[in-house]
């Protein structure tokens, strides 16, 4: 008995080889659409007061909301930012903050410095581990994985009724 492999069997197993990476890419896909979707739900972070109690969330489609999980405002993919009551209370660009004039109340450096319309600091965001700090460098609260304009929002620009 020979053994006879001709060009045709080179092909029939390139073509089961190359089924199989399909296979394990659309597999791979799946689960990373399914991770993404699963982190979407998942992705509010808890914002925190000086001594770590819980105050508040920010998910990760910009609602805010208060410790008891009640909403209390919003972050627009617009910039806009709203009140409970869905009235524009600001606006966010490009790390600045206007209020609903249109008028500058402040912005945030690339280092983390939160600074006021007339350029006064005040306060600071560790953009590492989110501790918030106020412009004497006394620990305000923590908000690690929040933006830091919105995280500026909340603790320094008081767009939100925290009541």
């Amino acid at each position: 008995m020979s053994l006879r492999v001709t060009r045709n069997d080179f092909i029939e197993v390139y073509k089961e080889e190359t089924t199989m990476k399909r296979i394990r890419l659309y597999m791979a896909v799946a689960v990373l659409a399914l991770a993404g979707i699963m982190a979407t739900g998942a992705s509010a972070q808890v914002l925190r007061d000086a001594d770590f109690n819980s105050i508040g969330r920010i998910n990760g489609n910009g609602v805010v909301r208060d410790q008891n999980m009640r909403s209390i405002g919003t972050f627009e993919a617009d910039g806009t930012v709203r009140d409970k009551a869905d009235k524009a209370v600001g606006t966010i660009k490009q790390l600045e903050i206007f209020d609903t004039n249109g008028d500058r109340i402040g912005y945030i450096n690339t280092d983390g410095t939160v600074r006021d319309g007339e350029s006064n600091v005040v306060g600071y965001i560790n953009i590492t581990d989110g501790k918030v700090t106020d412009a004497a460098k006394k620990t305000i609260g923590f908000a690690r994985g929040v933006r830091v304009d919105w995280i500026a929002c909340y603790y320094f620009f008081h767009f939100f009724d925290k009541q």
